[in-house]
């Protein structure tokens, strides 16, 4: 595995699956400060934040290192590509380029979890589904017309692993975004179909 390397994602759910995840493909201890938390897709190319990025990708270039990008495709996968590469040439910075879910589809990481689940905890999202389904088919007099809202997607894998974990505080702790076990065989699946575009990218990009 390369030496010198820095790999920036959006916040701290992307920075610690994609430790984890990588600790798993690689099978070494990785360090945390070689993931870079953006805190947004935005404060990656907004005006007033270019500097400090700029500085830490040029940085890794001078050392003969390699910068990677990993964000969300959230509503459109080639937009997103498009408005960094078109940064990355505006800038002159030098990075590769790989977007939540699979580099192709629109979504986020939120979409990918989904799909790593195990197998065998997938009732626990059917039953969440239904949930969703049903307050879809709830009207309110009062709202006028106006749906109930569906829970954004990281309330989903918060339900989902506060189902699988117990009731104490300590148990509580492991589901933050922060602290969560993505190498816990009985959670996830990291040899899952849909981490296959994710893993090629990370050996090609940072094997020696």
């Amino acid at each position: 595995m390369k030496e010198i390397y820095r790999i920036f994602v959006e916040g701290p759910a992307d920075k610690r699956f994609i430790e984890q995840l990588m600790e798993f493909v690689f099978n070494e201890k990785i360090p945390s400060d070689n993931i870079i938390s953006t805190n947004g897709y935005t404060n990656l190319t907004a005006t007033d934040k270019e500097g400090t990025f700029i500085n830490e990708m040029q940085r890794t270039t001078d050392d003969g290192g390699i910068n990677l990008v990993i964000f969300d495709a959230d509503d459109d996968c080639k937009i997103r590509q498009t408005e960094l590469l078109d940064w990355k040439r505006r800038t002159q910075t030098n990075f590769e380029l790989f977007l939540f879910p699979n580099n192709k589809d629109e979504g986020e990481l939120e979409n990918l979890l989904e799909q790593i689940i195990n197998p065998e905890n997938k009732q626990i999202m059917e039953c969440w589904d239904n949930y969703e389904q049903s307050l879809k088919e709830i009207h309110l007099p009062w709202r006028n017309g106006i749906p109930l809202t569906i829970p954004a997607k990281k309330t989903r894998i918060y339900a989902y692993l506060e189902a699988l974990l117990g009731t104490s505080r300590s148990e509580k702790e492991k589901i933050k975004e922060k602290n969560r076990d993505y190498q816990n065989k009985k959670h996830w699946n990291l040899n899952a179909e849909a981490l296959s575009e994710l893993t090629k990218f990370l050996k090609s990009s940072l094997s020696q």
